[in-house]
């Protein structure tokens, strides 16, 4: 039997946290099985273990680095003017600029862990996407140097302010969607990992009410975008890797546990996976 895949199989890994970190089992399932992904694309947290991946790194040194990157502390450097600009908007120039946080320590741990890389200089073809702030549209990224296409792509809104790139205003990938299949059309089959964003267990202060309603659209938009991608292109194939407890978007402590989590779900669809991939 023929280890190659009759099919190009792009990987394609969605939002979502630390939960994002599946996708790693899954990887490594795939190359025990000798399926190759022709490229791989990433969004939000899903961009940041996508790009572990394109850039060759074992699962086991890539949780390694994913620990040291994702991580609470990334979103406790506050700007202190943060709060006056919301009070005081006109007096304070609040625009479309606007983060909560400083991202001088994203900045600095994306460096720390891709350098210089460029796109180009990647074994595996990645494509980053990203939310266009001022027309809404997705953006696929994949030229020039990976920490800005990363940045970019992790932008949250109001957490972190936009990256500027190519002349445009990007934020975070899963404002126009949150596993961006549409990415992937040009190859021959899809196999994607990605999940539904939980819901709060109460809703007991308005950080929780947010989170509610801002879960919720995710979730449709997740469903009409693969609605979508199911009618008009190439096969497509859906991994949702569920851990056993509720995981928070930066529970690095749950990552080994996580990419046990995808490695599991992998194997029980293994013979599904093989025959999306046209293996014989």
């Amino acid at each position: 039997m023929s280890r190659q895949a009759a099919r190009r199989l792009a990987l394609v890994i969605g939002s979502g946290g630390v939960r994002a970190a599946a996708a790693l089992g899954v990887a490594e399932v795939l190359h025990s099985e000798g399926l190759a992904p022709s490229h791989i694309v990433g969004c939000s947290a899903g961009a940041l273990f996508g790009a572990l991946l394109a850039s060759g790194r074992p699962v086991e040194e890539a949780v390694r680095t994913a620990t040291s990157l994702w991580t609470k502390e990334l979103t406790r450097h506050r700007r202190w003017r943060a709060a006056a600009q919301m009070l005081m908007p006109r007096l304070l120039g609040f625009d479309a600029d606007f983060a909560l946080r400083d991202d001088a320590p994203v900045l600095e741990r994306l460096h720390a862990a891709f350098g210089t890389l460029c796109f180009d200089d990647l074994p595996v073809p990645l494509r980053v996407t990203a939310t266009c702030a001022d027309s809404g549209h997705t953006i696929v990224l994949n030229k020039g140097r990976l920490v800005d296409a990363l940045r970019a792509s992790i932008a949250l809104p109001f957490m972190f302010a936009p990256q500027q790139l190519a002349g445009r205003r990007l934020v975070d990938g899963f404002v126009s969607d949150p596993l961006p299949v549409s990415a992937a059309t040009d190859a021959d089959a899809i196999l994607a990992v990605g999940s539904a964003a939980p819901l709060p267990r109460r809703i007991d202060g308005p950080s929780r009410l947010l989170s509610q309603l801002t879960s919720a659209m995710t979730n449709n938009l997740l469903e009409a975008r693969l609605c979508a991608a199911r009618a008009a292109g190439p096969p497509l194939m859906v991994l949702s890797p569920a851990p056993s407890r509720r995981v928070g978007l930066f529970d690095t402590a749950a990552l080994p546990e996580l990419v046990e989590t995808g490695r599991r779900e992998a194997r029980n669809r293994l013979p599904e996976i093989l025959a999306l991939a046209g293996r014989r």
